[in-house]
């Protein structure tokens, strides 16, 4: 059976950041995918392997996404390295300049790697580095053509095979939350700012379903809902409301958000971006129903159902809400 392509971005943050920002980071970034793991204090990792068929965008296109959204949001400048493993993208992010994406293709690591001191490994340390350079060993791409018994003797056993394997472009490790996930948000930046409340409401109304599906996806539900729009001179404004009860229901949702909206009264309002987030999250199988007599409300799951099966065989696009058809 052949293993799918794994694709993971490391992006360095070129900012000073406090705690707080630092996890609002986190926050946005996990908008494109649930797994991230924190780099601390200024960096962050990113396994987009099953974000792609979501977004219908490359890997290089969702990594461009994502820096964007933290220039519109937060004002953060970034580059970012990617490849097929955590060490690969976090030296291609090293080896990026200041707004640059340096991208390893599959099959590339080995030539990337070839030319680069044997320090630019993580684990080499002074006195490994030392060792090989009394072999004549300086480079990855001169331990990489060394027989495994050759370096071996030279370091022993367990080193030799560590060594080998990240002069390879191999390492394993996955990119792994520090915690589970506490909440769920989707972001919208405009591509200039807007006046129009038709806009406003369609942008809302679209995270909305967005939160729906993907809380649906995940087997959670949800307890509140925080709207933020950010506006054209970059203030913002926040707002937060209870669910009359925890749910995944993309009615419910877009309910209560379009209400938060309107309760910002935004008729001339510059708006760049908007934001909603999902917190109180609990699995899906704790969740408790009002009981109703109104056929409708089953109807309307059920229709629901149906829409999600067919986002999952055709895609995100294939069942849309009327109000953002084109």
């Amino acid at each position: 059976m052949t293993t799918r392509q794994r694709h993971i971005a490391h992006l360095h943050l070129h900012a000073a950041l406090s705690e707080v920002q630092y996890s609002d980071v986190i926050e946005l970034v996990s908008c494109i995918t649930p797994h991230v793991q924190a780099v601390p204090p200024n960096a962050v990792q990113l396994d987009l392997t099953s974000a792609l068929r979501y977004f219908d965008l490359s890997p290089y296109d969702v990594v461009q996404l994502t820096k964007l959204r933290l220039k519109a949001f937060y004002g953060i400048d970034s580059s970012a390295g990617l490849a097929g493993n955590r060490m690969l993208a976090s030296m291609a992010a090293d080896a990026s300049a200041p707004g640059d994406t340096t991208w390893i293709p599959a099959g590339q690591a080995a030539t990337w790697l070839y030319p680069w001191p044997v320090t630019a490994l993580p684990g080499i340390g002074r006195a490994t580095a030392e060792t090989l350079s009394g072999y004549g060993l300086h480079t990855i791409g001169q331990v990489a053509d060394l027989s495994p018994v050759t370096l071996q003797r030279l370091l022993g056993a367990g080193p030799a095979r560590l060594l080998a394997e990240r002069a390879r472009g191999n390492d394993p490790r996955p990119v792994t939350r520090t915690e589970p996930a506490e909440h769920m948000a989707a972001d919208l930046v405009l591509d200039r700012d807007c006046l129009d409340p038709g806009r406003h409401h369609r942008a809302v109304l679209g995270l909305a379903d967005q939160i729906g599906q993907r809380l649906r996806g995940e087997g959670q539900i949800a307890g509140r809902l925080t709207l933020t729009v950010r506006y054209a001179d970059r203030s913002s404004t926040t707002r937060v409301r209870a669910l009359p009860e925890p749910t995944n229901h993309s009615p419910v949702l877009i309910t209560t958000a379009l209400g938060l909206l309107t309760a910002l009264g935004l008729q001339r309002a510059r708006v760049r971006a908007f934001a909603i987030r999902a917190d109180d999250l609990l699995p899906a199988n704790t969740a408790y129903r009002q009981l109703s007599l109104d056929s409708g409300d089953a109807r309307a799951r059920a229709a629901e159902a149906a829409a999600d099966r067919a986002r999952r065989r055709f895609g995100p696009e294939a069942v849309r809400p009327a109000a953002l058809a084109d």
